[in-house]
């Protein structure tokens, strides 16, 4: 067993032994603070982390919600920003996203270089993502505010190559992703096609939204799974 030394470490080992994670994602604007307590009871049993972001944040937020769930819970805190602004030294690990489906300079990098100076004098883990943004049936946030054209479902061997070039820019994880409350979420067909592909860990989100979406999700090959919409609504069933 090797030793466990970083969250992204921690990823890729349990990657390795197939061992599925699950992650809860926070919208920092849509969290009720009053609730936070609640909120963190009904967690699922098996999930793995927490991440906190959205594609459009009140300045400040982020910190805010951070801490208030730091109080709560003992899970991983990774931030998913959408831009700059959301960064929390507050926790524990950052997704540093790249939107490498699109080619809006503003998310493929300068985004990133805007938040050096917040993350540099940080503890924060920094955890370099290819960011690849699939259809999901609808206009999604992340859409609107990035002003990309999300990559077609049908379309795998364009995924593949954007993945397999994120993977050979040194990304070290990969995260498809259909969008906030998608329509649909992104099929086992893609799934299975960009694991096989890959050598580094798949994280899928977006229009998950029952433990059946979760298990068909897993069973492609995904190795860590993000709901959020769901779980806010208290969508998420069996």
């Amino acid at each position: 067993m090797i030793e466990v030394q970083s969250y992204l470490e921690e990823i890729q080992q349990a990657a390795y032994e197939n061992r599925k994670m699950l992650a809860v994602l926070i919208d920092p604007d849509k969290f009720d603070d009053t609730k936070a307590s609640q909120f963190i009871q009904k967690l699922p049993e098996n999930a793995t982390h927490i991440f906190v972001g959205g594609s459009t944040v009140e300045k400040g937020r982020t910190c805010e919600v951070v801490s208030i769930v730091k109080n709560y819970c003992g899970l991983p805190i990774i931030l998913f920003p959408g831009d700059h602004s959301q960064i929390s030294s507050h926790a524990d690990a950052l997704l540093f996203l790249s939107l490498i489906s699109g080619r809006n300079p503003e998310f493929l990098i300068e985004q990133q270089v805007r938040s050096v100076e917040k993350i540099r004098n940080t503890n924060l883990e920094i955890i370099p993502t290819g960011y690849i943004l699939i259809d999901g049936g609808k206009e999604t946030s992340v859409q609107k505010v990035s002003n990309t054209i999300p990559l077609a479902q049908n379309n795998i061997q364009q995924i593949v190559n954007t993945a397999l070039a994120g993977q050979y820019s040194g990304k070290k994880l990969i995260y498809l992703e259909a969008g906030s409350g998608a329509k649909f979420s992104i099929s086992s067909e893609i799934i299975q096609a960009v694991k096989t592909a890959l050598d580094i860990p798949v994280i899928v989100g977006g229009g998950v939204r029952s433990i059946q979406q979760l298990q068909l999700a897993y069973d492609a090959g995904a190795d860590l799974v993000v709901i959020g919409t769901a779980f806010e609504n208290d969508d998420f069933h069996s």
